[in-house]
Order: C-alpha cells, then structure tokens, then sequence
C-alpha cells in the first residue's frame, strides 16, 4: 500500500527503504521500435508512452521515479537550449503527473559529454527549480567535482533540496576516467552539500554488491542501482536476458550491506522493481550470501625502486631516451641500450607522432628482465582505453618496471584520421591520478615512480606550469622537459622548480648537423633553437658535428645544473654513440668536482 508524500525523502528514509524506478531509455526503446532516437525527445513526441512507463514502475512498487530528462542537454539531443527546455520542463510535467500524490519526483541529471565548466548544468538545474524540484538526481557521473559544483548551486536556490549522486564504477571499482569509488565516496561524504551517494550502470547487481560490501561505510546514505546484468547485442539492438528474481535476489543482499536507496539501470523494467518490492515485504526470505573475493598471497615489503632512491638521494641522476624500431630486430635496440653503462634508466618513446614503433612496455620489461637495467616507458593515452590500460599496468608491474612517464600521446596525423582513429579516453592528468589511485589499491607494495613530460619552451608557460600543478596533485612526482636551447627555456625550467616541489630532469637533445638542426628547430613541434646554435655546424664534417653536438649539450647540461635534479638526454637519429662520450664527460666533470669537495 503507497504511502501519501506527507513526509519529505529525508524522513522517509529514517523509516524505511527507498525504493526507486528502473531504466528508462531501455525499456522505452523495448516497447518502441524507433532505437536511434533519444528516449528523451519522446517527453515531446510521445508524452502518453513515459507517462505511462512511469504509472508502470509505479504500480510495481516505485516510491521514487526519475524524471525522463537523463541526457537532456545541447550535446546528448544535438539540439538548442530552446528545445532542451522544452524537453525538460515536459519531462518533469509528465512525472509530475504519473507520481501524483503517491510518489516522489526526482529531477535527472546525467553527465554533459565534453563539458568542460558547469554552465550547461546550472541552466538545466534552474529549470528543475522554476518548475518547483526539490529532488535532484546527478547519475552515471565519473568524476565527483562537477556534481560538487552543481550542487552547491542548487543548494544556494533551494537549502531544503535533496540531492542524491550516482557514479558509474566498473566491476573492479573505477570510474572510465580512473578515479576509484573508494576515493568517490571518501569525497562525496565530506561534502555537505550532498545528502546522499550511491553507484549505478556499468554493473551487475553481484559485481556492484561485491564493491559496496568491500567498501568503508560512508556517513552518508547510500544508494545502488545496478545494471539487469550485462548485454548482448542482437541486430545492432542492446538485449539484457536476466531473470528479475535473480536480480531481486541480488538486490537484497545490497540492501543488507546497509544501503537505503534502491533501484535499476539499464535493462531492468518494471518486472525487476516489483521482483525487489515483494522480497522487501517479505520477512520469510532470506538472502543469499556471495563470497567476497578471497585475497591471495601475503603482505610484502615495498619493491625497492634504485632510480627513485637516487633522486631522493640528491644525486644527479641520468635518463637516456630511446625510440623503439619501427619492425620486429630488436638487436640495434638491445645493443644501444645495453652500451648505456652510465645511464641510471632508459625511457622508451611510445609511438611517436603516431607512428606504429614496437611497444614500449614491452621493451622496458624486456631491458628489466634481460639487462638488468632500470627502464621507464612512455606511457600514451592514445589507443589505450581505461581497461587496456589497467591491464598493461599489472603486466608492468608483474615484470619489475617501477617507472612510468606518463603522456597524452601525439594525435593522428590530419591526413590518416578518415582511416585511423586515436583513441583518447583520458589525458595525461587523468592517467597520473589512476595510477596514483592503483599505487594505493593494487600496487601499494610496488607503486610506480610516476613522471610526466614539461614544455619548457611553451609560448605561454604560465599554463604549462598550472597543468604541471595539476599534474603534481595527480600523483606525479618527476618531470622530464623538452629540450633546452634557449635563454627563456632556461629560466621556465628554473621557475618549475621554484613552484612545482617535484624532481625536474632538463632535456637535452644533441643536434648532429646543420640539416638535424634547422629540421628540429622548423619541423618539431614546440621547441627553438637560437640562430648562432644552428649555424656553428654549417659546413662541418660529421665528426666535427659529433664533435660539436657533445660540447654544446655538455654546456646545456653545465648551465642548468644548479637548477636540475638530473639530466633526460634523448637521444638523436639512434646515435647513442653521442650519448656515451657526453655521459663520459658528465661523469669527468663529476669526478672532479668531488675531489675539489
């Protein structure tokens, strides 16, 4: 029997459970053969059809719907504003109307793709709140600084709103930009403008069970809404074939994990909410108990990291970057690798400018397993979506590789783009701060040393220097810069190390002839090369170039030392020999710096 709305959600949920709706755009479209149409627009095409898919939740049991007003925003409709409000305040009309006297309205929210500020959101949110919402819904968010935001501006319009915030984890409990729940939940629970937290899509009910059973309890209510299971594909159409007993079942166990707010995702129906609301009625079923996953092995002390504990030590330390081959003979690779005696790590180029080169995860293990050496590979987020990546973490981490550099990655070259796509799931601040997060759940006895690249020679450095501040709270803890030819390098380089309280290793690229130098100084992307540099190699001969290119780079190297915690050589055309005499020099120079000690 329903109960009237004499209560507010907050004190329906200091009595009892709260029982949401299930899917919306799944079921609409089960029912409706139209499958490219955004379920949304049907708030204007077909209002009678969501009406009545919310009197159906309703009858089930629902205490709780969703307006149909998930992906109503600019992007999500490719529509204008005119026409999302529209599609909002009909949305929330309709629920309105279904929920009556019997049911709470909660307005829904979902994330804006690409949006990069809240402006979207606080236009759809003054909608929500003219029309006279009270509940607000933000769901399948992955990433809670937003909805932090959003919120507080709600809460300034109306004090007494309730707001309840889903974020979508997968089965092992990130987020698909890489911020775990855990640290969701830490985050969102200090937050006072949110009154609840929850997780929803992405899972099953068993997987997000197992994360909220494993999970510290928050201080906050919490609320699950998992997927009916996971789907297959028939016909170019999303089917999910799961039984609503099974998912009640499942539900129910949640529940006894201390969950006040329940409810469906994608692929659950009316069927699924009814299925739950006879279990929560019915004292004599008991749930069935799922195994948390058992944990192998047994504490070990942190893997030692050589290449960290010489920065920690003060000591200059050397990198030397090698870019992979382009074919399957890996022996010149191994061979300049090897002959680095002097370098304290090998970096190793992910696919630069975007050109397929053998991977250098691969190789870094290879270099650690067979030379014994310590190696740190480029890590793209180009052609890497969050699982790929994750996978590839643990496989470095298994082989020894402590050290990462993490990069964007180069796009596509305009030319390709018609028949090859780069995949970027993420950027580099979000790939530091995922790494960061595993370093704390999965690798805490073997973290990564993270590192991150620097542009020294940005035209505007001042931004350059703030993403390196973010770049910092994400985890990272040393910067390789792009080489250094110029006064203004020089100083942006000393100004890094003022501000940023990392180890900083300046890059130094020896230039090998007249031709190297005017093709890096024209061609290359970000960097510049005084004049008077470029022309003292007109006219020499290859070993007066060689030479020269170890006598310049040796007076970068000096100049910026004070500044420095060590040095990123990289090195030029694969001529590694180069990189050996100035590595014999540098070491020269340190020999007898300490004698004078």
């Amino acid at each position: 029997m329903k109960k009237g709305l004499i209560m507010t959600v907050k004190e329906e949920l200091q009595q009892s459970i709260l029982l949401f709706d299930g899917a919306m755009g799944t079921y609409y479209h089960s029912l409706v053969p139209d499958v490219e149409t955004p379920c949304e627009l049907a708030n204007l095409t077909q209002p009678q059809q969501i009406e009545q898919i919310h009197r159906q939740y309703i009858a089930a049991g629902a205490h709780a719907i969703k307006t149909n007003t998930f992906g109503a925003n600019t992007i999500s409709l490719s529509a204008e504003w005119s026409k999302v409000d529209e599609v909002i305040q009909q949305g929330y009309q309709i629920a309105c109307r279904a929920a009556g006297e019997s049911c709470h309205v909660f307005a829904d929210i979902g994330p804006i793709p690409e949006a990069t500020d809240v402006t979207e959101y606080k236009k759809i949110a003054d909608v929500f709140l003219q029309m006279g919402a009270s509940n607000f819904l933000f769901e399948t968010f992955s990433d809670y600084r937003t909805i932090l935001e959003i919120s507080s501006y709600i809460k300034q319009q109306n004090p007494s709103a309730f707001i309840l915030a889903q974020f979508a984890v997968s089965p092992d409990g990130y987020t698909r930009i890489g911020i775990s729940g855990r640290t969701i939940t830490e985050k969102v629970s200090a937050a006072a403008e949110i009154d609840a937290l929850g997780f929803n899509c992405l899972c099953g009910p068993t997987h997000l069970y197992r994360f909220i059973s494993q999970l510290h309890r928050p201080e906050k209510i919490l609320s699950v809404m998992p997927n009916a299971g996971y789907p297959t594909v028939v016909n170019n159409r999303i089917y999910f074939d799961t039984s609503p007993e099974y998912f009640a079942q499942r539900m129910l166990d949640i529940k006894n994990c201390g969950v006040k707010i329940l409810g469906g995702c994608c692929g659950t129906t009316p069927d699924h909410i009814r299925a739950i609301c006879d279990l929560l009625h019915d004292d004599s079923v008991q749930p069935l108990k799922i195994a948390k996953k058992p944990v192998f092995g047994v504490q070990q002390k942190e893997a030692a990291n050589p290449f960290l504990e010489k920065l920690k030590s003060s000591k200059k330390v050397y990198a030397v970057e090698l870019d992979p081959p382009f074919d399957a003979d890996i022996s010149r690779f191994m061979q300049a690798a090897n002959s680095l005696k002097r370098a304290d790590i090998i970096t190793v180029a992910d696919c630069p400018i975007a050109r397929a080169r053998m991977d250098s995860s691969m190789l870094s293990a290879k270099i650690e397993r067979e030379l014994a050496k310590a190696a740190m590979p480029h890590l793209a987020c180009r052609d890497r979506n969050i699982n790929a990546t994750k996978a590839l973490l643990l496989g470095l981490n298994a082989e020894g590789v402590r050290n990462i550099l993490v990069v964007t990655g180069d796009p596509i070259p305009q030319a390709e783009r018609n028949e090859v796509r780069g995949v970027f799931q993420f950027h580099s601040v979000m790939l530091a701060e995922f790494i960061h997060e595993l370093n704390e759940t999965c690798f805490s006895n073997k973290p990564f040393h993270i590192a991150a690249a620097l542009n020294v020679n940005a035209v505007n450095f001042d931004a350059e220097l703030s993403k390196a501040v973010r770049k910092v709270k994400a985890g990272v803890q040393t910067f390789l810069t792009q080489p250094i030819y110029t006064d203004e390098a020089a100083k942006n380089l000393a100004l890094a190390k003022q501000e940023l309280g990392a180890y900083i290793l300046g890059g130094i690229m020896p230039l090998v002839s007249y031709r190297n130098a005017n093709f890096v100084n024209n061609e290359v992307s970000g960097i510049t090369i005084p004049q008077e540099m470029i022309d003292c190699y007109r006219d020499k001969t290859p070993e007066e170039s060689a030479e020269l290119a170890v006598r310049l780079s040796y007076e970068i190297a000096q100049r910026i030392a004070p500044t420095v915690d060590g040095y990123y050589f990289i090195t030029p055309l694969g001529r590694v020999g180069i990189i050996n005499q100035l590595l014999e020099r540098m070491d020269e120079y340190d020999r007898s710096r300490r004698k004078t000690q």
